[in-house]
């Protein structure tokens, strides 16, 4: 029944956070918003998940793991609700931004349950788990397209009904949860690790970088590569959709099928392996042109694992304070994806100005510098992590 919340709980994260693109454009033309309404939008919503990020933890310390799970998936519910019935853009923002504080709360509240219960084997449980995500994900988009063409006794469902019947979902994991016993925090807290005694650990300063680029690296990927392949090599939108969804399902597969690789190997060798492939891989697809574009898809298999073996190492270093580990860990993730991004954009400008934008290529070169930029993330990934695998090594606490 633990298993099932968690397996289950994944896949509900990965629809909610994943069905937005087709929506967008529907949303965007509904309540009349410019560009930059659109992205004061989503900017809010990274806000309400970095908000649920800090006080998740601190709730499982009062409530206990299975009432904030329980909470988590029921504010998820209950925005969709609201989403269906908010026809004011201040009420839509308020339920989307309610969507969020539950992804977050979500996040944190899995990723806290399976550092209880996955003792051993912990790499391959952590990646497994995960692995529902990159499957949810992959077909989130799909599904909601077809939805929201859905008619039910003469009225289209669209967008609203759309995010309705998707995050109406969460009630099974809830009632899943209801009925499961979950491992209790036995740790008394006079044994549990303060934050500031975390604070002063270098190796988690260090983790906290290895996932920041990991993910900015990840996330990017949805963002901007069927940007790059439409406007780059004049691909059309289903080609460049599909290579966005082969990505996701290299994502999804590596997850659910190599997660055995890192525990027998170590974590922190896996996670320089892993991000260092996905580096060279988009290294060589931007370089390699159009006809080795496959590699974008491919760099997808390195890139997934990195997420799920942060948690899991810290699930095995910190077992007294995994809770505050992870929380510290994923909000600061959080503020660093942000900023990542925005600089994402910002290179793309830059080197389009350099090259002259009267350019014909100019275009070409900072899509190319852009995508670049999140090639770099990976290999500074790969590079924190070598840093910190000489540091463990110093001290001889390899993981």
């Amino acid at each position: 029944m633990q298993l099932a919340t968690i397996f289950i709980g994944f896949v509900i994260f990965g629809f909610s956070e994943n069905i937005k693109g087709p929506a967008i454009p529907r949303i965007q033309l509904d309540f009349m918003l410019n560009e930059s309404q659109l992205g004061t939008l989503l900017s809010l919503n990274a806000l309400g998940y970095l908000i649920a990020c800090s006080f998740t933890a601190y709730l499982t310390k009062i409530w206990g793991i299975k009432w904030v799970t329980v909470a988590a998936f029921a504010s998820m519910a209950f925005s969709g609700i609201l989403i269906f019935f908010s026809h004011h853009y201040s009420m839509f923002s308020a339920s989307y931004f309610l969507m969020y504080i539950g992804n977050g709360m979500l996040e944190i509240g899995l990723a806290i349950l399976s550092a209880r219960i996955f003792v051993r084997n912990t790499g391959t449980m952590m990646n497994m788990t995960h692995g529902f995500y990159g499957l949810s994900s992959t077909v989130a988009p799909l599904i909601a397209t077809g939805l929201m063409k859905v008619t039910i006794a003469g009225h289209t469902l669209d967008w609203r009904g759309m995010y309705l019947v998707m995050l109406m979902l969460s009630v099974i994991p809830i009632l899943i949860a209801m009925f499961s016993t979950f491992p209790a925090d036995d740790i008394s807290h006079e044994d549990r690790v303060p934050l500031k005694t975390l604070l002063r650990d270098r190796v988690l300063w260090l983790m906290v970088l290895v996932l920041t680029f990991g993910v900015v690296s990840e996330l990017a990927v949805g963002g901007w590569l069927v940007n790059f392949l439409e406007k780059a090599y004049n691909w059309d939108p289903v080609n460049a959709s599909g290579m966005l969804s082969i990505f996701f399902l290299c994502f999804a597969l590596a997850r659910l099928l190599l997660g055995p690789l890192t525990d027998r190997i170590g974590f922190v060798l896996s996670l320089i392996i892993f991000s260092g492939f996905s580096a060279l891989c988009t290294f060589a697809a931007i370089v390699g042109g159009e006809s080795v574009a496959f590699l974008f898809a491919a760099s997808g298999i390195g890139i997934a694992m990195i997420y799920p073996t942060v948690m899991a190492f810290i699930a095995k270093r910190y077992p007294k304070g995994s809770d505050t580990a992870i929380t510290f860990t994923v909000t600061m993730m959080g503020l660093g994806s942000v900023i990542g991004n925005y600089l994402i954009g910002g290179v793309t400008e830059l080197v389009k100005h350099l090259v002259g934008e009267n350019s014909p290529n100019s275009l070409l070169r900072g899509l190319q510098a852009g995508y670049g930029f999140i090639g770099l993330c990976a290999a500074l990934c790969a590079i924190t992590g070598i840093i910190l695998y000489i540091h463990l090594s110093k001290r001889k606490e390899i993981i």
